[in-house]
C-alpha cells in the first residue's frame, strides 16, 4: 500500500466536506438573523421613498416573524422525500431569497 495509490481520507471515505443532515441551532440563529437584516434593509429602502419593481416584489415577501419555522429552515423540492429539503442543501442558500414555497407544501 505504498506508492502513488496509497489510501488517504478521500480515497477511503469519499468527499471530506460533508453537509450535515440538519441545521445546528447556531446556524438556525444565523439564518434568522440574516432574514431580519434583509427585512431591515427592505424597510429602509421603502422609507427612503425609492420606487422600483424589485422593491415592490420584496415588499410582497413575508417578513421573518411572519414565516413559520418550516419555511425558514426548509425549501420545497420536487425530488426530495416529503417534498422538502433542508435550506442549507441549496447552493448559495445564504445569498438567495427562499421565502416562498408552492401552496400546500
Amino acid at each position: 500500500m505504498f506508492g502513488a495509490f496509497r489510501p488517504s481520507h478521500v480515497n477511503l471515505v469519499g468527499l471530506l466536506w460533508k453537509v450535515p443532515w440538519k441545521l445546528s441551532p447556531t446556524r438556525k440563529a444565523n439564518a434568522r438573523a440574516r432574514l431580519k437584516k434583509v427585512d431591515a434593509v427592505i424597510e429602509a429602502v421603502r422609507a427612503s421613498g425609492v420606487q422600483c419593481g424589485a422593491l415592490e416584489r420584496a415588499l410582497e415577501l413575508p417578513k421573518e416573524h411572519e414565516m413559520p419555522a418550516r419555511d425558514k429552515y426548509t425549501i420545497f423540492s420536487p425530488n426530495a422525500r416529503g417534498y422538502r429539503k433542508g435550506i442549507h442543501k441549496v447552493p448559495k442558500w445564504t445569498r438567495r431569497t427562499l421565502r416562498t414555497n408552492p401552496k400546500g407544501f
